[in-house]
């Protein structure tokens, strides 16, 4: 393996800066990722407490309106102050995605940003109304964030027990057919609901093919009928909902007809310890950040270091980082095609947009940068079109109008976040480094403007894979 300091920062990182000097070898990137994360406070994530107060404040907002003589001076005097507490709430949705996008433009620490964006797209949990939409930045901070580094058991209970997924996969109308509160109200027609179970089994954990049956996904949705959330208190584990145990999952029993939250955690920390899972899991991030087509023994690797450490997943990261394969040179046509994120994410932190003006983004700024150009291009900010994610293959992002409107982007985006562009034949070098083709410094030495020229760099395909 030969380290290639441009290669760990495109391949994996949010790319080069003209200000952030990269890790300069494996073992700093590790050091990294296994350290704890350097705080950016004037960047904050909210906590799941504060958000659970700020939506539940909104929640009560629109109630009164409801209850308010329809059309009288209260009801219009509750309606203004609830759209003044939403817009609020947006910009500080706002804010929350520009400290994502700060990290990712201005951290050393590339490598952790990618793989939290990796998580977040794993355990896909977008927001099915107004007030889950704003709560999922809480969710990548609170669930996904702090595991990277640590075993994958522990993300997953922190993600798919959250009230973000909980909401998203509908587990709070899952009552186990047998409980106590379903024999108390069946008038109710209180029943099972399967979706949280699945999509454990065939996304978070084993994978499409893996060994699980429709009955293991059965077995599963009632063991987990006690989890539920609580608006006040955000997930909660009430036994009087839980279908009577025990349940039996692979091939192995958990609970007793007492139901325990415990046996959700047991059953959790299995599945993330199963072969099928450490195939699934290691040829996703194989994918992800090296190549649609991974190299067998890079997967080997991967899958081996995972078994060993149950689940580790900075040892799992480490065992791809010294793989030959995962420093290889891109060629013509070679290298993963950047989705539409990486993409708008990697120029900004080439283009070194200032933390000022990431932290001050207004709500209709964001819109404009990046809400519409990222729908027009594909892949709409952290809101895929189901709970598998984005798509990873090149070509689903190889199109004419996605291309168009990342050159709409390149012409217009640059000159709006900057006070002034950079020279395009300093850019070419700071942007690509030595791996610069001569077709695309020649293009940047003569460009007709500074826009122009910034524009092709990033549009050439050096830019545009990794």
């Amino acid at each position: 393996m030969v380290f290639d300091p441009d290669i760990a920062q495109t391949r994996f990182g949010y790319g080069r800066s003209p200000k952030v000097v990269g890790p300069q070898g494996v073992d700093e990137m590790l050091a990294l990722l296994r350290a704890p994360e350097v705080q950016m406070p004037w960047f904050p994530f909210p906590s799941d407490a504060e958000m659970r107060e700020k939506m539940l404040a909104l929640l009560n907002a629109r109630r009164k309106i409801s209850k308010a003589e329809k059309g009288s001076d209260a009801q219009q005097a509750l309606q203004k102050a609830f759209k003044t507490a939403r817009r609020a709430s947006k910009q500080e949705g706002a804010k929350w995605i520009g400290a994502t996008l700060a990290r990712r433009v201005w951290s050393r620490d590339g490598l952790r940003e990618r793989l939290v964006a990796f998580w977040n797209d794993h355990f896909s949990a977008p927001g099915k109304n107004v007030i889950y939409r704003y709560t999922e930045p809480a969710y990548v901070a609170n669930a996904i964030r702090p595991h990277v580094g640590g075993r994958f058991e522990d993300m997953l209970i922190a993600a798919v027990l959250h009230p973000q997924m909980l909401h998203f996969l509908d587990q709070n109308n899952s009552v186990g057919p047998n409980s106590a509160i379903a024999k108390k109200r069946p008038q109710k027609n209180l029943g099972l609901n399967e979706n949280l179970a699945r999509e454990i089994l065939e996304l978070h954990t084993l994978g499409v093919g893996g060994g699980y049956t429709q009955d293991d996904v059965r077995q599963l949705a009632e063991l987990l009928t006690g989890v539920t959330t609580i608006q006040k208190e955000g997930t909660a584990y009430l036994s009087k909902r839980a279908e009577p145990g025990p349940e039996t999952v692979l091939g192995k029993e958990y609970g007793t007809r007492r139901a325990r939250v415990s046996d959700v955690h047991a059953v959790l920390r299995d599945l993330a310890r199963h072969p099928d899972t450490a195939r699934h899991i290691t040829h996703k991030l194989a994918v992800h950040f090296v190549s649609d087509t991974p190299d067998e023994d890079l997967l080997v690797s991967m899958g081996a270091r995972y078994l060993e450490t149950d689940g580790d997943l900075a040892e799992v990261v480490e065992a791809m980082l010294r793989h030959s394969a995962a420093w290889a040179a891109v060629e013509d046509g070679a290298g993963n095609f950047k989705q539409p994120e990486l993409f708008v994410s990697s120029a900004l932190r080439a283009l070194a947009v200032p933390k000022k003006q990431l932290r001050d983004v207004k709500s209709h700024q964001l819109e404009r940068l990046l809400g519409t150009p990222l729908r027009t291009m594909g892949q709409p900010w952290r809101r895929p079109f189901g709970p598998d994610g984005f798509e990873e293959d090149d070509g689903h992002w190889l199109t004419a109008q996605g291309m168009a409107a990342r050159l709409q982007w390149a012409l217009g985006v640059p000159a709006e976040v900057l006070d002034a562009l950079p020279d395009p034949r300093d850019f070419v070098q700071t942007t690509l480094g030595t791996s610069a083709p001569a077709s695309v410094r020649f293009a940047a030495e003569t460009a007709e403007n500074r826009r122009e020229g910034v524009a092709l760099v990033l549009m050439s395909p050096a830019f545009q894979r990794v």
